[in-house]
């Protein structure tokens, strides 16, 4: 009995101090920095770290002895370079750089190949963790590779970018609206809300009205900062330097976000559209402030959805999205100079919509990269509708299907009825494979498969939109997403964008009605064509026409002379 009782006590010695074990939970082996001395990996676990080493299969690198992890535990090539990336120092380097992080003890060249190589993680000799690409994950420069849920890479992550959870709010009270009708009404409304403080991340920023009502909040005490995309599409036109001079030559501190000599972008585009007054409230919509986004009222612009939420937790949460993508070394002053355009003449436009309040909404924020999958998972929960308005649909690059349009076709198949309405603006019907393409693709798969979905053109011109500019989702009549996310395989996955799900009855039926006007007023493409002809692609047309007629004239007077 005694020798039973001393036996148990040494297992029971034995095991409690058996090393804990420790995974390999993130590895970034191409990164922007010259020479990538700043390449990284973290383990995740808690126990001693004696006799726990890395190694790439050409050379490794142990921890001293004695020492101990809890959680997660940084480990880069060289320190100093990764603090310059980082802001902050690793827990270990394994080349010496800096006396402030400890030393691993190293024995041959570890450095990560970008192409192909592997990381081993080893206790006491025995391999307890792995990763290697190209097998595991395909290397990218610039992406943090991370296991998550099992699963290596469940999104694209690259360097410095925000890990936001999904989080919900319930008990939410706020305003539908929908541009042209009531944009411009709602914006200036948030503005004016401010008292302290205006927190504005925007992808661009070029009417002189919104701006005009920015520095009346300024001159009235109010702190007002800006952040904006440093590198649009076709870069910052001469309105908005205008404009943003402006702005911050009455107080305004503006940013722009974009790659400098110390850090690359973290976002492709920094494409969000929201506002936070005081910290208690935060309009988020899908519109660039632009004249197109927030005309005067009957003046004709672009359709786009919004919502004005009035409450503090969701505007707190925003404003630390804000504060997040202001803490980095690609966040600058911006430089520019310019004059504050004047204010032009759109056509008119007799708003349909005016806006609907909402109380005791559930509302989810949804953040790209972030919580982008939010979006597809949105429309996995649908029961009997689902309804999309968007600027544009397009494939994954290499072909490769669209996951967002994927889980729209997955949900009719459940017998889901499905509607979309995308743009027919010349820019987004005139090419080889943009909208009018990809509606009769919905429409030929729907009738192949005989599913309860159809696709449309949006109806543009006089007296209606000037275009669709929207990315929004309505799913059951009473759950709508509201945002910025475009659906072509950059915007999710490599863009910063913002929106919320709403949940609430009011606020659905709201959109609704918007997007059953826009259905009705879209026309169904005929077989004979492959864009709806609208009264702008007709004036055009006719244009043309005219300048056929002026050179056959011009020919025949050449040949009577």
């Amino acid at each position: 009995m005694r020798t039973l009782s001393v036996a148990l006590m040494l297992c029971l010695l034995c095991c409690g101090t058996v090393t804990a074990a420790f995974t390999i939970t993130e590895v970034c082996p191409d990164t922007w920095y010259k020479g990538e001395a700043d390449e990284y990996l973290v383990i995740t676990g808690t126990g001693r770290l004696t006799g726990v080493s890395i190694s790439d299969g050409e050379g490794s690198a142990r921890f001293p002895d004695g020492d101990r992890a809890t959680g997660r535990t940084v480990i880069a090539q060289r320190a100093k370079a990764y603090r310059t990336v980082h802001g902050n120092y690793p827990d270990y380097e394994w080349y010496d750089s800096t006396p402030d992080v400890p030393d691993m003890i190293r024995t041959g060249t570890l450095k990560l190949a970008n192409k192909g190589d592997e990381v081993i993680l080893r206790e006491d000799g025995q391999e307890t963790s792995c990763i290697t690409w190209p097998k595991d994950v395909v290397c990218r420069e610039g992406q943090v590779h991370f296991y998550e849920d099992e699963v290596w890479d469940p999104r694209p992550l690259m360097i410095g970018q925000s890990r936001f959870s999904p989080i919900s709010f319930s008990g939410v009270s706020g305003t539908a609206f929908t541009a042209p009708d009531a944009s411009q009404e709602m914006i200036r409304k948030a503005i004016n809300l401010a008292d302290t403080e205006l927190l504005i991340n925007v992808y661009e920023f070029a009417d002189p009205t919104i701006a005009m009502d920015v520095a009346a909040a300024r001159n009235n005490g109010t702190s007002i900062t800006i952040l904006l995309e440093g590198g649009p599409v076709g870069g910052i036109s001469t309105e908005e330097e205008g404009v943003v001079a402006y702005l911050r030559d009455n107080g305004a501190a503006v940013y722009t976000m974009e790659t400098t000599d110390n850090a690359h972008a973290r976002y492709r585009y920094d494409h969000a559209k929201y506002i936070i007054a005081d910290r208690k409230v935060v309009l988020v919509t899908s519109e660039n402030f632009k004249e197109s986004g927030f005309p005067e009222k009957g003046k004709a612009g672009n359709r786009g959805w919004g919502v004005l939420i009035t409450d503090p937790r969701v505007a707190d949460y925003f404003a630390d999205v804000f504060e997040t993508d202001m803490a980095g070394g690609d966040i600058i002053p911006f430089p520019g100079t310019g004059d504050l355009p004047e204010k032009t003449t759109g056509d008119s436009y007799k708003p349909t919509f005016g806006t609907r309040s909402f109380d005791n909404a559930r509302v989810t924020p949804v953040l790209a990269p972030d919580t982008a999958s939010l979006i597809p998972a949105l429309i996995e929960t649908a029961e009997r509708s689902v309804d999309i308005q968007q600027a544009y649909i397009s494939n994954w690059t290499k072909g490769a299907p669209n996951p967002y349009l994927e889980a729209t076709m997955d949900a009719a198949r459940r017998g889901v009825s499905v509607r979309i309405i995308l743009d027919s603006y010349w820019f987004n019907t005139e090419g080889k494979n943009d909208n009018d393409e990809m509606i009769a693709h919905i429409n030929a798969v729907a009738a192949a498969e005989n599913l309860p979905m159809e696709a449309r053109l949006a109806r543009i011109g006089s007296g209606y939109p000037d275009k669709v500019h929207n990315k929004g989702v309505i799913v059951d009549g009473d759950m709508v997403l509201i945002s910025s996310v475009n659906w072509n395989e950059n915007s999710p996955s490599f863009n910063r964008e913002a929106g919320v799900i709403v949940e609430s009855p009011e606020a659905g039926a709201y959109f609704s009605a918007v997007f059953s006007k826009d259905w009705e007023d879209a026309r169904p493409l005929r077989d004979d064509m492959t864009a709806e002809t609208d009264d702008t692609s007709l004036r055009q047309a006719i244009a043309a026409g005219v300048v056929l007629l002026l050179i056959i004239g011009y020919g025949i007077r050449r040949r009577l002379r």
